[in-house]
């Protein structure tokens, strides 16, 4: 066996040239990215850290319909989908891995949840493909412009083009901007080792939503987040004593195993908000200046203030053909029911419905399990089912952040 203590180099190793010295790890298995040039300017990376039912598909076309923004939808649904049943928290660390790669343009990582035997991820194989403005935009599809301001239609842009996910990459490689919105990544102090990383220049920005009517919201999706659900029940503590979730008079219903689900995971996505917001109330180096808290009633309240409050943060300039849409959209007269569509309603409205359709035993659990979070983004309890539903009283009070 060769002992390489004892082995004398006979020839000084070659020494690497200027411009390979300088050009920073891209951290992906493809060789050519180890050659390619430095950027000029480091690219704004930003993350939109919120959870399920949080208003974050109408945020996210925020971002989605900004013409220097290169956006990407849950693009770690694929990791839940592939690794499903594992609990929300064990899955952590492959979400901030996934961001790590999408963040330097390398799509190769989706492959990696690819099932055996499948043909190579597209364009169109990533989740929200064809609502994604860049996908269904010139040059990879002639359906849309993503300089003109409107939502994409889904069917139209089923009809583009399947792209490999290396023109993707050169796409996402023209963009000083990337935005990433995901409710997989629970809580803000997993993303650290990527804020403190110098090559990234990442941002947090974090949308956050009343707890009950989050809760309201996923009763409402209960079929379509069944997975999800059962994920998040998974990482419960199983030891903690927990107060009941009817009152001993209720009959029990077919839905109530899905509704116990809905709501008993408020109890870790809570946990886990907690955790952020107590970072973001005492920042360590690697958080400051760095992190934007977004309470959805302040959006819907005042889109344009909001939007551009937002922007500013994420180094992007707002125009009237983008505060014109972010006004119509939430001040709509759409009604429609079905989860995870992004449409014109009255969005003010809707994030008060909660007061008028949940129990008051379910209210009190949602408190029960959030009301830490709660207290720091100034969402009031409530002591009453009359209380809940007397909506002349605001529940709303000064966040601490």
């Amino acid at each position: 066996m060769l002992n390489l203590a004892n082995y004398r180099w006979t020839k000084e190793p070659q020494q690497c040239n200027l411009q390979m010295r300088s050009t920073p790890y891209q951290g992906r298995s493809d060789i050519r990215f180890l050659y390619r040039p430095s950027l000029a300017k480091k690219r704004q990376l930003v993350y939109v850290l919120t959870t399920w039912r949080s208003g974050s598909s109408f945020f996210g076309e925020l971002f989605n319909q900004h013409p220097e923004v290169f956006f990407l939808y849950e693009p770690m649904w694929h990791i839940w989908q592939k690794l499903y049943p594992g609990d929300a928290v064990s899955l952590q660390g492959a979400a901030r891995d996934m961001l790590s790669s999408l963040y330097r343009c390398d799509l190769s990582v989706f492959q990696l949840y690819n099932s055996p035997g499948s043909k190579n991820f597209t364009s169109l194989g990533l989740f929200g493909a064809t609502l994604n403005k860049v996908i269904c935009s010139y040059p990879l599809c002639s359906a849309y412009r993503k300089e003109v301001v409107g939502m994409v239609d889904d069917k139209v842009c089923k009809k583009c083009p399947p792209q490999s996910l290396s023109l993707l990459e050169e796409e996402c490689l023209k963009y000083n901007t990337i935005v990433i919105k995901g409710v997989r990544v629970l809580d803000v102090n997993v993303l650290a080792p990527l804020m403190e990383d110098p090559s990234l220049d990442l941002k947090v920005i974090h949308l956050v939503r009343d707890p009950r009517a989050v809760a309201n919201s996923r009763i409402k999706s209960r079929h379509g987040l069944i997975r999800e659900n059962l994920q998040v029940v998974r990482s419960r503590d199983p030891k903690l004593r927990r107060i009941p979730f009817v009152d001993p008079g209720h009959k029990i219903s077919k839905k109530d195993g899905a509704d116990y689900h809905s709501v008993g995971a408020m109890e870790v996505i809570c946990d886990q908000t907690y955790r952020s917001l107590r970072t973001a109330l005492n920042p360590p180096d690697w958080l400051k200046g760095k992190y934007l808290a977004v309470r959805y009633e302040d959006l819907v309240d005042n889109p344009v203030k909001t939007l551009r409050n937002v922007y500013q943060f994420a180094n992007l300039s707002a125009n009237l053909d983008i505060e014109s849409f972010a006004l119509n959209m939430t001040n709509g007269t759409s009604s429609s029911s079905k989860p995870f569509i992004v449409s014109a309603r009255n969005a003010t409205q809707a994030a008060s419905a909660w007061r008028t359709v949940l129990s008051i035993q379910q209210i009190k659990q949602v408190e029960e399990y959030c009301h830490n979070a709660m207290a720091i983004l100034g969402y009031e309890r409530v002591r009453t089912a009359g209380e809940a539903k007397d909506l002349s009283k605001s529940l709303l009070t000064a966040s601490k952040l």
